[in-house]
């Protein structure tokens, strides 16, 4: 079993509430618009790491892919950051991950999860600050929304 902190739209920050879920994950996601090399090197320092380029990671990411597939204890993931380039079709695919909109999403289509973590950088509008926690276990997953409170402190 593996517990998986899947984060997105972080815009060059890490709030420390996002970086207790990261410290107690075993894997991380990160579904693009990370903005700071800093920021992505920090991630990956925290363990096994899936990390895709968004449309405001600029010539720092450019060696981070627009996609990523792989699989975690039996669950077959597609990250992207931006829902509108998820390709039409997605065969031996469970999960979809990504993120652009900041909102948080989650929804089955054709027995895929659809899931955008929502935005855990800076906020936007009114809207949460969120991000999301998954287990996976012999192709079998949980998820649930992470709130982060609008006063959490910065790192």
């Amino acid at each position: 079993m593996k517990r998986i902190a899947i984060i997105s739209d972080t815009h060059g920050i890490l709030r420390e509430q996002v970086m207790s879920e990261l410290d107690a994950a075993d894997c991380i996601i990160h579904a693009g618009d990370i903005n700071t090399p800093s920021i992505a090197d920090t991630v990956r320092t925290m363990g096994e790491t899936y990390m895709v380029r968004g449309n405001n990671d600029m010539d720092w990411a450019k060696d981070l892919p627009a996609s990523i597939s792989a699989t975690i204890e039996g669950v077959r993931f597609f990250i992207v950051h931006n829902r509108k380039d998820i390709p039409k079709r997605l065969p031996g695919v469970d999960v979809v991950i990504y993120g652009h909109s900041h909102k948080y999403s989650s929804e089955v289509i054709d027995g895929v999860l659809y899931l955008n973590p929502g935005s855990c950088g800076k906020r936007r509008f009114n809207m949460e600050i969120t991000m999301s926690r998954m287990t996976v276990d012999a192709g079998e997953y949980q998820y649930e929304k992470v709130i982060i409170l609008h006063d959490s402190p910065l790192k």
